[in-house]
């Protein structure tokens, strides 16, 4: 124990995680936590860094996955844009964007086409139940 000459105090030698200075009187200073060094630290650092690298090389990982996934996402569109221009007719020499507009048209002209052979399905139906009820 020192007696400070200042305040007429008794203070300790030394501290743990304080250290004070002859120069400043009473006055207490925490040393910076970056400059502290003691035991244990250097373990604490390093598991700190494997811990930093093991983060860094799992978002590498799911970076490259994610990369993967869009390769094979860009993969299965061209996949189905190369059906589409073979289902469609003149579709081949067709870009993207004019290929789904005809598409767009196609779609409807079928659909136009179904409907037009129901009417004819129901039509020649009817006429084959006035023929059953004529006795033909």
């Amino acid at each position: 124990m020192e007696i400070n000459a200042v305040n007429q105090t008794n203070t300790p030698t030394f501290y743990s995680k304080t250290q004070q200075n002859p120069l400043m009187g009473s006055a207490l200073h925490e040393a910076f936590p970056t400059f502290q060094t003691t035991r244990g630290t250097t373990r604490k650092r390093t598991v700190y860094l494997k811990s930093q690298n093991k983060d860094s090389l799992r978002e590498e990982e799911e970076e490259e996955e994610e990369e993967d996934d869009d390769d094979d996402e860009r993969i299965e569109v061209k996949r189905k844009i190369v059906a589409l221009q073979r289902i469609v007719p003149g579709g081949e020499a067709l870009g993207v964007d004019k290929l789904f507009e005809e598409t767009a048209g196609y779609i409807l002209t079928l659909q136009g086409q179904i409907r037009a052979m129901r009417v004819l399905t129901s039509f020649i139906e009817g006429m084959d139940k006035q023929k059953r009820k004529l006795g033909g």
